[in-house]
């Protein structure tokens, strides 16, 4: 009581000073204060703009909450993605266990010959910019790829399309150049192999008239089912093409012969040629032999739609393996194949519709420069290589 009246009676500042003095805080206080958790000046912001719960309104998120929420809805996402190595590895395996010695061989023919039928143009072109045979400043020889065709084709991006492009790669992108490339002769969609190109229009002129007067030496790889008697000779028969009838009514090319077997089959008489047939020579020659297919050069003379296929289909009755069109030329269908050829390919007929045409540009050679002659050689493509592999077919590399 004496106390108290000692600060009531004395200066009030100085007593309240001492009372507040005298009350001591807790002992915890300060691991209290550490302990308790600091609001973020977003978390007191979003407080104080926070409307009553009354109201039933959601709380406004400020716009790093929003990035936040998305940030980690995106790491939970791509988690829920990723999977752990070994995982992906058992699954490969797994898959790859299901699929049976047929699928795995359609697999591999497909990707063997479809992998550039639909790629980007830039794509092409560097792949062809790769694979250049021979180049000087008349002609360029590239080694043209299997499906790819020369001319333009609706849906498949082709060789001629991309010839700017490629003429800029083989200039140098830096250099400023006006040089265009153009085909020169002609080469199916189905056939891979040298494509000869010419730098200007003069020279497509000039390699034109010397392939007239057969200066432009062409010699072709076929693999054909069974073996061609004789093993070495000259097919000369016109081709026409003709209607075949039926369910399905198409063209195809077929043979116009000159000549015939007399009535008594020991001699052979002439007839009178179709108007709208067209001259075809074909020269041939038996590399190698194996497992009832065999290897064959062939060498045109003549440049008729088709030629080389006709010729070994129906005028030695060795079709071109993967040709569904000439080995039956009385309908549209796969090609059917001997058990044993099967067997060494690793199919079944079903799936012979996947086997593609095996014909390979194999060697270019013409007239240059000072009586230089002008020469490339094309390598075996994948596909081609291992099928000589599985008929255990033999060459000579050249």
């Amino acid at each position: 009581m004496n106390s108290c009246r000692r600060i009531a009676c004395g200066d009030w500042r100085s007593g309240l000073t001492a009372v507040f003095s005298r009350v001591r805080p807790p002992t915890n206080c300060r691991r209290w204060s550490e302990a308790a958790p600091s609001l973020s000046r977003t978390q007191a912001a979003a407080g104080q703009q926070a409307p009553d719960s009354d109201t039933g309104e959601k709380p406004r998120l400020m716009a790093i909450d929003l990035a936040r929420k998305l940030r980690q809805e995106k790491a939970k996402l791509q988690q829920g993605k990723k999977k752990p190595r070994v995982e992906v590895e058992v699954e490969v395996e797994e898959e790859g266990a299901r699929l049976s010695d047929q699928e795995k061989r359609v697999i591999e023919l497909k990707r063997f010959t479809m992998q550039l039928q639909h790629v980007h143009p830039n794509v092409l072109a560097k792949h062809l910019n790769r694979g250049v045979l021979y180049q000087d400043k008349d002609v360029v020889v590239i080694n043209k790829p299997y499906g790819v065709p020369v001319r333009e084709d609706r849906g498949v991006t082709s060789i001629s399309s991309v010839l700017p492009v490629l003429a800029k790669l083989m200039d140098g992108t830096k250099v400023k150049s006006d040089s265009q490339l153009f085909p020169c002769l002609k080469l199916e969609k189905e056939t891979a192999g040298a494509l000869l190109l010419a730098r200007t229009e003069e020279v497509v002129e000039h390699i034109l008239n010397l392939n007239k007067y057969n200066q432009v030496q062409r010699k072709y790889w076929v693999i054909v089912v069974g073996v061609p008697v004789p093993s070495k000779g000259t097919i000369d028969i016109p081709i026409i093409e003709r209607e075949v009838k039926g369910s399905r009514p198409h063209y195809k090319m077929a043979l116009s012969p000159l000549f015939k077997m007399n009535e008594t089959g020991d001699g052979v008489t002439k007839v009178r040629g179709h108007r709208q047939a067209q001259p075809a020579v074909t020269k041939y020659r038996v590399v190698d032999s194996s497992c009832g297919c065999s290897l064959v050069e062939l060498q045109p003379l003549s440049e008729v739609k088709h030629q080389m296929r006709v010729h070994m289909a129906l005028a030695l009755a060795c079709p071109i393996l993967g040709d569904h069109k000439y080995s039956d030329w009385n309908k549209l269908a796969p090609q059917i194949l001997p058990e044993r050829v099967l067997g060494k390919l690793g199919l079944e007929q079903s799936k012979v519709r996947h086997l593609p045409l095996h014909v390979l540009a194999r060697k270019l050679t013409l007239p240059g420069r000072d009586q230089v002659d002008i020469s490339a050689s094309s390598p075996v493509p994948k596909y081609f290589m291992q099928t000589i592999n599985r008929l255990k077919l033999t060459f000579e590399d050249d």
